[in-house]
């Protein structure tokens, strides 16, 4: 596989200073950023701004991390109990007040101002949105729920829901092509049913073993699903330390978030 930059790729520069969060895809009618590591309150090894209420974090440290980006948006965010699955929540179908985390991994809304949320630590948060701005949805995608078709579902919901626009997509930061050593398993999961899978596979040192570029998997099944437009945060969660919390890097971690919601209209 080649070395050279990702041309759909949307890496921006990193200022010199740790940022507390990184700009999302420049969308009309969407705005969208994701947290780093830097501003909250959690300690080591959390440190700092650890989002995930179910990593063995302090509760009130998570609290107040979470309060913490609740003062950056326009409303509290939907967040979700993530199961490497293939749900999709309807947001604008939720109780209100909502006494449950509900459980999914993707959200769909065509509500202004309604917050949709994804935590990961090496995973794909993907945002997807209507080219109209009436749409947005958000998903969480491991290796498992990216082969068993979360991206699939979560067009589907989205077109299911009346969105008729083009639908365009933003991959957030997770882990790269150099750092995700997976075994035959994964492969077999992606090549049995799409062959061309294998051009985002290359051998690894060790035997049965590959290095698998996740984001050109999504990427792949997006385009396959009818999403012309992707695009690729270029940032990698396990080699950037300074910005992300890694699942793979560390073990014991907290969780970053991407957060999004549609812009109301005038």
């Amino acid at each position: 596989m080649s070395s050279r930059p990702d041309p759909e790729s949307t890496r921006p520069a990193v200022p010199p200073r740790q940022p507390l969060t990184l700009p999302g895809p420049s969308w009309s009618g969407v705005s969208s950023f994701v947290t780093t590591r830097q501003g909250g309150v959690s300690d080591a090894p959390y440190t700092s701004w650890n989002l995930g209420d179910h990593v063995g974090d302090d509760p009130v440290r998570v609290a107040e991390n979470r309060q913490r980006l609740a003062a950056l948006l326009p409303a509290t965010p939907l967040w979700l109990q993530q199961v490497h699955g293939t749900d999709v929540v309807d947001a604008d179908g939720l109780p209100e007040p909502l006494y449950d985390v509900p459980c999914g991994d993707a959200a769909i809304t065509r509500t202004p101002g309604k917050v949709l949320a994804i935590m990961t630590a090496d995973c794909l948060p993907v945002l997807l949105a209507a080219e109209d701005g009436s749409a947005l949805a958000m998903a969480h995608a491991g290796w498992r729920g990216l082969a068993a078709g979360v991206l699939e579902s979560t067009v589907k919901a989205m077109r299911r829901e009346g969105s008729g626009a083009r639908l365009r997509a933003w991959i957030g930061p997770a882990i790269g092509p150099t750092a995700f050593e997976v075994g035959d398993d994964v492969r077999i999961a992606f090549v049995a049913t799409d062959p061309g899978a294998s051009t985002c596979f290359r051998p690894a040192s060790a035997l049965h073993k590959w290095m698998a570029d996740l984001p050109a998997l999504a990427r792949r099944r997006l385009h396959a699903a009818g999403v012309p437009k992707v695009t690729l945060s270029g940032y990698c969660t396990v080699t950037d330390a300074d910005h992300f919390f890694s699942y793979r890097r560390d073990g014991q971690t907290g969780r970053f978030a991407t957060v999004a919601w549609l812009n109301p209209t005038d």
